[in-house]
This record gives structure tokens, sequence and C-alpha cells, in this order.
């Protein structure tokens, strides 16, 4: 039986596709797993990272040693275990229709979504700083599935206005102008240590600056945690500008993408990496130490497959792979990941396994490590990185 397309909120049991809900679901599943919390971070034979982590937040990391506070004058020590970094408060601007938008603060991106057709239902353009109009860009499918309609999130190199054009086959546009680099400066409590999952180094939501109210609507969680047991990892790509200057800041674009134009109530995918190879937390799972996990390790249901989410681990490459490769950094670090999450979890990466949906019961047969093409309508992951799935199962660095 399909999920009804009802939007999650806290009122919705059991959140599996992006935008649906199955309400014969229980609201709590935290049977006991065999995977407790205290193993998984405590066990030994960690996998390696190794890649260089660029935020300002483990900028010390590679000694392990607490970071300086004279080194950057936006970073505080604490007595435990913690600092206090300075991050801009990400700012938006909703427009509703295709009239030009004055956002009146540079953007860095635009959030579009349309009703109608899935894929190419909108176009952007800018306006430059001499007054003249950018090309036009197509905000194609992006990763994001949304029901009856498409979505993306189409870079603005930091111009104020913009415009949007609705495509044959689309209707009711609206747009979100997105501001993660420039805005008034807050204080968030960050670990002063580098954070590590079984010895694979990663940033928490803190870290990089998830902006932890954007989960609440009309002051409840938007999409409440619910939690299963892990069969399969899916890949995907952000579908966003390559060579990414800030990708803490894109993370946090999408976040507000994925929370608020896509009211998905939270980032939809469980981690991310970036060209560097730094790993960023996802789908907020709650206070205890495994990130995309609960204390019994069973995985919270994020936003990244729609209709095959609950059970589903979704990891982004930031960029865009569909003819560029993704760099050794990203790949290795997707490949300790991978590897990393299936020995947590018991899962045979090179296997073919059916899934099975908790939530509604519906199957589908995939490889253990798939793309996201393997699910549903879409160019993600790119083909470049599809292309070099074969050697992410196998292990390969």
């Amino acid at each position: 039986m399909p999920e009804s397309p009802t939007p999650p909120t806290s009122s919705s049991p059991s959140v599996d596709s992006a935008g649906s809900a199955d309400s014969s679901a229980p609201s709590s599943h935290r049977a006991k797993s065999r995977v407790t919390r205290r193993g998984v971070i405590g066990a030994t034979g960690a996998v390696a990272l190794g890649a260089a982590l660029t935020p300002v937040v483990f900028a010390a990391g590679e000694s392990d040693e607490s970071p300086d506070p004279a080194a950057d004058s936006n970073t505080t020590e604490s007595t435990k275990g913690m600092r206090t970094e300075k991050f801009p408060k990400t700012r938006s601007h909703k427009a509703t229709g295709t009239d030009p938008v004055n956002a009146a603060f540079p953007v860095g991106y635009v959030a579009v979504r349309w009703a109608g057709t899935a894929r190419n239902g909108a176009s952007v353009r800018v306006t430059k700083a001499d007054g003249s109009n950018g090309e036009w860009q197509a905000a194609g499918g992006g990763c994001a599935q949304v029901n009856g309609g498409g979505t993306a999130l189409v870079p603005a190199s930091g111009a104020e206005k913009y415009e949007v054009r609705e495509e044959r086959g689309a209707s009711d546009v609206t747009s979100l102008a997105i501001d993660t680099t420039a805005g008034p400066q807050r204080n968030v409590k960050v670990p002063s240590e580098p954070t590590r999952a079984r010895g694979v180094r990663y940033l928490s939501r803190a870290a990089w600056g998830a902006d932890e109210s954007l989960r609440f609507k009309d002051g409840k969680v938007n999409s409440p945690e619910v939690y299963y047991d892990a069969q399969c990892l899916t890949v995907h790509h952000t579908d966003t500008p390559n060579d990414d200057p800030d990708p803490a800041a894109t993370v946090r674009a999408i976040y507000e993408y994925h929370a608020i134009t896509n009211d998905w109530g939270d980032i939809g995918y469980h981690f991310l990496i970036d060209e560097a190879g730094a790993i960023y937390e996802g789908r907020y799972s709650g206070d205890d130490d495994l990130p995309a996990h609960d204390k019994d390790g069973k995985l919270v249901t994020a936003f990244h497959t729609a209709g095959f989410n609950s059970g589903n681990i979704g990891i982004a490459l930031i960029g865009n792979l569909a003819a560029q490769r993704p760099t050794d950094a990203a790949k290795e670090s997707l490949t300790n990941l991978v590897t990393m999450l299936a020995r947590i979890h018991g899962l045979s990466p090179q296997a073919k396994m059916t899934f099975t949906n908790p939530v509604n019961g519906v199957t589908k047969d995939v490889d253990t490590v798939s793309g996201h093409r393997d699910w549903l309508e879409t160019d993600c992951p790119g083909e470049t990185m599809y292309e070099l799935l074969g050697e992410v199962r196998k292990g390969t660095r």
C-alpha cells in the first residue's frame, strides 16, 4: 500500500519518504539491537580516514590537541571539551511566482520548487552588480525528490536580485533565497576535539554550524525521529557546483533547502562528503555518540530516496559528478565510511539484496551499496560516481 502524501509534521508517527508517512507504523522503533552505542564507539581496529578537514573547528585536528584560542579570533576554549565558535546566521527570503525578487542580501543559492513535471520545471537567472541579467540556469531535477513536482538548488553567486521562470509542464513555482555566509554571527558550542565513529573522523552538526531551530515548525519537531535496522546504503551527489570554496556553507544551504523549502524538517542525507574528504554529519538522530543512529544502533530515517528511506543509509558527495569524477580524497572517505557502516550493521557491500520497507512492506531488489538512480528516475549520483560504485563496494582506496 503506498504511503500517504502528508507532509512530515510532529503528528506524523512514522515518516519514510520525503513528504509521506505511514500512519499505521508505531511512533518508536528502539527494540534492542545487537549493535550498541558503546560497542560501536569503543571498538578497536578502526578504519582510518586520513583526509584533511577544512573547517576551522578541526584546525589542530592532525595532532588531536585542543586548538589554541589565540590561533583564531572566532573561537574560544571551554572547560568541558566544548568551545564556542561563531557561524553566520542563515538568512532566507521566500517568494511565490515569477516576479523579480530582491532578497536584500547576497544570495548563495536559490532553492526552487514547482508543481507538475518532476524535472527541468524551472530556470533561474540573477541580476549582476552592473544591473545586467545573467544567463538562465535550468533548475534541472537535482537530487531531491518531492511528491507532485520537482525541486532543485541553484547557485546565485552572491547576487541580491533574481527571477524564476516556469518551464513547460510546471506551475506554482516558489523560491527561497539563501545566504549562509554573510549573516549576523551566532555562537555555537562545538567539540574541542575531533569527533570520530569507529575511527572515521567527521564533523558533527554543531561543527558545520547547523541551526537546530530549523528542525522545529509551529513549536514542534517537524520530522520526529524514527529508527529501523539498516539494510543498505545509497550514494548521491548534491548537484551543486564543483571546486566549492566553502563546503560547510553549502551544507548549511542544503539543510535550509531540505528543511524549509521541501518541508522535511531536516537535511535529507545521513552523511555528506566534500572534495577534501571531510565527512559531515547529516540528519539529526539524537544526543547519542554515533551519528545517524540511536543508542541501540538503529538508523534514523532520513529523506534521500523517496519511498525507500527507512533502513536506507544516505551518503551524498558535495558537487556535480555527472561529468567530473569525485576527487581521490572524497572517494577514499566514501569508501572508508561505507566500509565502517557495513561492518557495524553486518552488511556485505558487494552483495545484492531485497530491500523491504519496514513502514509499508514495499520491496525492491538492489545492490547493498547502490546509487540514487537504482531506486528512482534521476541522474544522481552522476555518471562518473555511478561508474565507481563497484570500486567503493570492493573497498578499493
